[in-house]
């Protein structure tokens, strides 16, 4: 599913950067507050669904090659959060939906969950 279908979905909008590319795959979805967590536990080339707004999302994000991180629950983004998401090439999107809300949405929309495979 391309993320524009995503935010159709979810009702979200692109935060930063302005310019990004809404045709970006997303099969799989991570789901989660704790960036430990997501160290542990995303696959490369999937969607992270966090109420997290810090820079610590996306920074994490862009080390496990994680190319969307969607924030619910409306939350402000800082602008340090905006930086560090262009900084690490990762797409920033928000929506107004909660998580449980989202996620449901996108597992009936036919996208995986992420598995700890190891």
């Amino acid at each position: 599913m391309k993320l524009k279908e995503v935010l159709e979905l979810v009702e979200g909008r692109v935060v930063a950067p302005e310019n990004a590319d809404l045709e970006i795959e997303i099969s799989k979805v991570a789901a989660s507050d704790l960036m430990s967590d997501v160290l542990a536990l995303s696959e490369p080339g999937s969607l992270l669904v966090t109420g997290l707004a810090t820079p610590q999302c996306a920074r994490t994000a862009g080390v496990v090659g994680i190319p969307v991180v969607l924030i619910v629950r409306n939350r402000d983004i800082m602008p340090e959060t905006i930086k560090a998401a262009e900084l690490s090439g990762v797409v920033l999107c928000v929506t107004k939906k909660g998580m449980y809300e989202v996620c449901g949405i996108l597992y009936s929309a036919g996208l995986q969950p992420v598995y700890n495979q190891g």
